[in-house]
C-alpha cells in the first residue's frame, strides 16, 4: 500500500495537467475564433471600447471579452446588440464550428449583411436574434436547431419562401418574430405549423405577406401575450376564438382587410393594454371594449364603427392614447376622458361626434396632441387648454365651436399647429401669439375673427403657413410680417384688411403662395415682391390697388397670377402679358400691353406715363429728341454762314431795299400735321422718299397722313375718347405749338385755292418743321451728295427751297414771280411781297434775329396802313 499511494498521486497529477492543458488549448481556440469573427466586422469608433477587451493574450480570454459569456470555460453566449457593426458577410459557419456550446447568438440592430445559412451549424442554439440588420437570401431550414426557444429574424431583407415546415422541429419555441421582411414570398392560408406552437408567448408576423383568414386555431395559443399580424392581406372576420387568449396584452391587426364587428367575448381580454385594428373594414359598436379597463392605447381609425364612445372610457385610468378618427361615431365624448392618466394623444376626427370638448384631457400636464377635426362639437374651447404648455398640436377645425379663444392658447410655447378653421369663433387674434415661437402652422380660416392682425405675429419666427381667410379682420397688414423668413404660404382672402401691401413682405424669402384677394388693400403693388424667387402663386384680386404692375414680377416663375378687379394702370410687363395669364388682369381698364396681347388693349404713347419704366422711356426719348434738335441747329447755323457768305459775294440788285434785312430766304408752306409719331415712323420708307438734304431725308405727307383732314391735330390719349387713342380736333391758332407734333400754323396767300392747286390738293407740301432722319442715321446729319434734295420736285409740290428763292429775288420782277399767279391785282401782289418779307424774317438762319410772335403780329398790322414804295398798295392779308 505505501507503494500504491505515490503511484496514485502521480497519476492524478498527470490527469490534472492534461486537463489543464486541454482547457487552455480550448480557450485559446475559442478566443482565436472570436478574434476572426471580429476581423470580419467593421467596428465604428463608438464600439471600440467593447472590443478593447478582446485580447487573446489576457489570462481571462475569451471569457473576459465584453459581450461574451462562458460556462465551464466554454463560450455559451455572444451578445453584441446595437453596436453599429457592419459586414458584407458574417462567418457564421466558422464561428459555430469553433463554439460548440454557443446557446445564445444576439446581434440585433447592426448593419450586418449576407446570408445566414451557416448559423444552423450552431446546433446548441436556444436563442437566435438577428433582428434589424440587412441580411439577405432565404431563411435556411431550421430543423437542426431543435432546441431553439426564441427566434427573431425580423426587419431584414430575406426573400423566398419561409421554411414553415421546419418549425415542426422546434416545438419549444416561445418567441417567433419574422415580421417586417417585405420580400418574403406570399403565404396563404395562414400556416398551420404556427398554430401548433402552443408554447408561444410572442408571435410577430407583421408585413410578411400573409393572406387568408385568421384561423380559429389561433385560439389554441393560449400562452400568447403579444400577437402582431399587421400589414398583411388577412381577410374575413376576427375569429371569436381570439377571446380565449386571455393573457394578451398586445394585439396588433392594423392595415389588413378584416371586416365585421368585434367578436363576442372580446371583452374577456381584460389584460389587453395595446389594441390596434386600424385601417380595416370593421363595423359595429365599441361596446365590447367597455370592460377593457387596462387599455393604455386604443387605435381603431379608418374603419366603419358606429354608435357612441362608451362612457366607461372616461373611467379608464391608464388610457393615454385614443385614436378613433374616420369612423361613423356619434354622441358625446365622456366628460372625464383622459383626466386620470398622463394623457397625451386623442384623435377623434372625421366622425359625427357632438357636445363639448372634454375639459380635463391635459389635467396631468402631459398632453401632446388634441385632434378633433370635422365633427359637430359645440361650445367654446375650455380655458384649461390655455395652460397646457406641453401641447404640440391643437386642431379643432370644421366643427360648430364658438366664443373667444382663450388668450393663453395663442401663446403656447411648444405648439406647432393651431387649427381653428371652419367654426364660429369671435374676438381678436391674441397679441400673445408672438410667444408661440415653435408654431409652424396657423389655420383660422372661415371664422368671425375681428380686429387687426397683431404686429407681434412677426415674433412667431417658425411660422410656415398662415391662413386667416374669410374672417372679418380689419386694419392693415403689419410691417412686422416681413420678419417671418420661413413663411411659405400666406392667405388673408375675404377680409376687410386695408392699407398698403407692406414692402417688407419681400423679405419673406420662403413665400410660395400669397392670397390677398377680396380685401380693401390700396396703394401700389410693392416692387419688392419681385424678390420672392420661390413665389408660385400670387392673388391680389378684388382690392383697391392702383399704380403699375411692377416690372420686377416678370422675373418670377408664377403658375398662378390674379390681379383682376383693381385699379391698376400702365403697361403690363411683357413676360406677364401672355395667354397663360389671360384672365389675370380683367377689371383693370387702365392696363395695356406693349407686346400685342389680345386680352389687353394696346398701350398708347401716354399709357405708360404712370409707371416708372415708361417714365424712364419718356425721359430717354426727350433726351434723344433734344440731342437731334441740337445737331440740326448746328448744321443749320453752318449752312446759314455759308449762304450768307455767298450772298455777300454776289451782292444785291436794285431791289435790294426790299430784301436788305438779314434773314432766311426759305419760304415754308406749313400745314397742320394730322398724324402721330408712330405713323411718321411707319411712313419713313425708301418707296416714300422724295429727296434728302442737310436735315435728312424727306417723305410726302401721304406717307404718314392719318384720316381726319388737315384741320385736326390728333393727340394720343389712352383710356378715353374712343378707345386706345382719342382724336382731339383743334385749330392751328388755338392749339399752336403746345401740341408738339402737328400743330403748326398754315399761311395761305389769298387766291391759293386748293381746287386750282393740285399740289395743295394732294397735301404734298414739303415738311420741314420736323427733322426725319434717314434709317440707320441720326436726324440732322447732312446727307451725302448723291442724296441731295431735288429742287424741281420741291417746286412741283408747291414748296420753294431757300437758295432758289434767293436767286429769284435778285430783281423785283423775280421777287414778284414768287407770288401766286392767281393773284392778279397789283396791290394784292405787292401785299403778298410784304408778307413774304415778314416770312423771310421769321425764318432767319440765326435764331437771335428772328422776330418774336408779338413783333410778327405788329408787322402784319402795320402792313395794312403803311406804304413803303410809291407803287405799292396793300389791301388785305388773310391768315388761316
Amino acid at each position: 500500500m505505501p507503494l500504491a499511494s505515490p503511484l496514485l498521486a502521480l497519476f492524478l497529477a498527470a490527469a490534472i495537467i492534461t486537463c489543464a492543458a486541454a482547457t487552455t488549448s480550448s480557450s485559446s481556440f475559442q478566443a482565436d475564433a472570436l478574434l476572426a469573427f471580429m476581423a470580419a466586422l467593421t467596428v465604428p469608433p463608438e464600439a471600440a471600447p467593447t472590443f478593447a477587451t478582446w485580447d487573446a493574450t489576457a489570462a481571462s480570454a475569451p471569457c473576459g471579452f465584453t459581450g461574451v459569456t462562458c460556462a465551464s470555460g466554454n463560450v455559451t453566449a455572444l451578445s453584441l446588440p446595437a453596436h453599429k457593426l457592419s459586414a458584407a458577410t458574417v462567418p457564421f459557419a466558422d464561428l459555430c464550428a469553433s463554439l460548440p456550446s454557443l446557446a445564445t447568438l444576439s446581434l440585433p440592430e447592426n448593419s450586418l449583411a449576407g446570408g445566414i445559412d451557416g448559423v444552423v451549424a450552431c446546433t446548441a442554439l436556444r436563442d437566435l436574434n438577428l433582428a434589424f440588420n440587412s441580411f439577405t437570401g432565404s431563411v435556411p431550414d431550421l430543423s437542426p436547431l431543435s432546441g431553439l426557444r426564441r427566434l427573431n429574424v425580423s426587419s431584414n431583407c430575406f426573400d423566398g419562401a419561409f421554411p414553415w415546415r421546419s418549425l415542426a422541429a422546434t416545438p419549444g419555441l416561445t418567441l417567433l418574430a419574422l415580421g417586417d421582411n417585405p420580400f418574403l414570398a406570399p403565404t396563404a392560408p395562414f400556416p398551420a405549423e404556427v398554430t401548433r406552437l402552443t408554447n408561444l408567448t410572442v408571435l410577430y408576423m407583421s408585413a410578411v405577406k400573409l393572406g387568408g383568414a385568421i384561423p380559429q386555431e389561433i385560439g389554441d395559443l393560449v400562452n400568447l401575450e403579444d400577437l402582431e399580424l399587421s400589414d398583411n392581406d388577412l381577410t374575413g372576420e376576427i375569429p371569436s376564438e381570439i377571446a380565449r387568449l386571455t393573457r394578451l396584452t398586445h394585439l396588433e391587426l392594423y392595415n389588413n382587410s378584416l371586416r365585421g364587428p368585434l367578436p363576442d367575448g372580446f371583452g374577456n381580454l381584460t389584460k389587453l393594454q395595446y389594441f390596434d385594428a386600424s385601417q380595416n373594414n370593421l363595423t359595429g359598436t365599441l361596446a365590447e371594449l367597455r370592460s377593457l379597463t387596462r387599455l393604455v392605447s386604443l387605435q381603431l381609425f379608418f374603419n366603419g364603427f358606429t354608435g357612441e364612445v362608451p362612457p366607461e372610457f372616461g373611467d379608464f385610468k391608464e388610457l393615454v392614447n385614443l385614436s378613433l378618427y374616420n369612423n361613423n361615431l356619434t354622441g358625446e365624448l365622456p366628460r372625464s376622458l383622459g383626466s386620470w392618466a398622463p394623457f397625451n394623444f386623442i384623435d377623434v376626427s372625421t366622425n359625427a361626434l357632438s357636445g363639448p370638448i372634454p375639459p380635463d384631457m391635459c389635467k396631468q400636464g402631459t398632453m401632446l396632441k388634441l385632434l378633433m377635426l370635422e365633427n359637430n362639437f359645440s361650445g367654446g374651447i375650455p380655458e384649461t387648454y390655455a395652460s397646457c404648455k406641453t401641447l404640440v398640436r391643437f386642431r379643432v377645425s370644421k366643427n360648430s365651436l364658438s366664443g373667444e379663444v382663450p388668450e393663453g392658447l395663442w401663446a403656447l410655447p411648444n405648439v406647432n399647429v393651431i387649427d381653428l378653421a371652419g367654426n364660429q369663433f369671435t374676438g381678436s387674434i391674441g397679441d400673445g401669439i408672438g410667444n408661440a415661437t415653435a408654431m409652424t402652422i396657423l389655420y383660422l380660416a372661415g371664422n368671425r375673427f375681428t380686429g387687426a392682425i397683431p404686429p407681434s405675429i412677426g415674433d412667431a419666427a417658425s411660422l410656415e403657413t398662415m391662413d386667416l381667410s374669410w374672417n372679418q379682420l380689419s386694419g392693415e397688414i403689419p410691417d412686422s410680417i416681413g420678419r417671418l423668413s420661413r413663411l411659405g404660404s400666406l392667405d388673408i382672402e375675404g377680409n376687410a384688411i386695408g392699407g398698403p401691401i407692406p414692402a417688407s413682405l419681400g423679405s419673406c424669402s420662403a413665400l410660395s403662395t400669397v392670397n390677398f384677394a377680396g380685401n380693401r388693400l390700396s396703394g401700389a403693388i410693392p416692387a419688392e415682391l419681385g424678390n420672392l424667387q420661390r413665389l408660385n402663386s400670387l392673388d391680389v384680386s378684388r382690392n383697391d390697388l392702383s399704380g403699375a404692375v411692377p416690372a420686377s414680377l416678370a422675373a418670377l416663375k408664377l403658375s398662378s397670377l390674379n390681379m383682376s378687379d383693381n385699379h391698376l394702370t400702365g403697361p403690363v410687363p411683357d413676360a406677364l402679358a401672355i395667354s397663360a395669364y389671360g384672365e389675370s388682369f380683367v377689371g383693370n381698364p387702365g392696363l395695356c400691353a406693349t407686346n400685342g396681347a389680345v386680352f389687353l388693349h394696346r398701350c398708347g404713347p401716354s399709357s405708360g406715363s404712370r409707371s416708372a419704366n415708361a417714365a424712364l422711356q419718356a425721359i430717354t426719348c426727350i433726351l434723344a429728341v433734344t440731342a437731334v434738335l441740337l445737331a440740326v441747329l448746328g448744321v443749320a447755323i453752318y449752312l446759314q454762314k455759308r449762304r450768307r457768305a455767298a450772298e455777300a459775294a454776289e451782292g444785291l440788285g436794285p431791289a435790294g431795299k426790299l430784301f436788305a434785312k438779314k434773314g432766311s430766304w426759305d419760304l415754308k408752306s406749313f400745314r397742320i400735321l394730322a398724324f402721330d409719331e408712330r405713323e411718321i415712323i411707319d411712313g419713313v420708307r425708301d418707296e416714300n422718299l422724295i429727296g434728302s438734304g442737310g436735315s435728312g431725308e424727306r417723305v410726302p405727307r401721304e406717307a404718314g397722313q392719318r384720316r381726319g383732314g388737315g384741320g385736326e391735330a390728333h393727340h394720343a390719349k389712352g383710356g378715353d375718347g374712343g378707345g386706345e387713342h382719342g382724336a382731339v380736333g383743334g385749330h392751328a391758332g388755338r392749339r399752336g405749338a403746345a401740341d408738339g407734333v402737328g400743330a403748326v400754323p398754315r399761311v395761305r396767300l389769298r387766291g391759293g385755292d386748293a381746287e386750282r392747286d393740285p399740289a395743295r390738293k394732294r397735301g404734298e407740301a414739303a415738311v420741314q418743321h420736323h427733322e426725319l432722319g434717314r434709317r440707320g442715321e441720326p436726324a440732322g446729319v447732312r446727307a451725302p451728295p448723291e442724296r441731295q434734295p431735288v429742287r424741281a420736285a420741291a417746286r412741283d409740290r408747291g414748296g420753294v427751297g431757300g437758295a432758289e428763292a434767293g436767286r429769284r429775288a435778285r430783281s423785283r420782277e423775280k421777287v414778284m414771280s414768287l407770288v401766286d399767279p392767281a393773284i392778279v391785282e397789283g396791290w394784292a401782289r405787292e401785299e403778298a411781297v410784304r408778307v413774304l418779307r415778314v416770312a423771310v424774317l421769321c425764318t432767319s438762319r440765326t435764331p437771335s434775329m428772328r422776330p418774336s410772335m408779338r413783333s410778327v403780329v405788329q408787322m402784319l398790322e402795320d402792313a395794312a396802313a403803311a406804304r413803303e414804295d410809291d407803287d405799292a398798295k396793300v389791301l388785305e392779308v388773310k391768315v388761316v
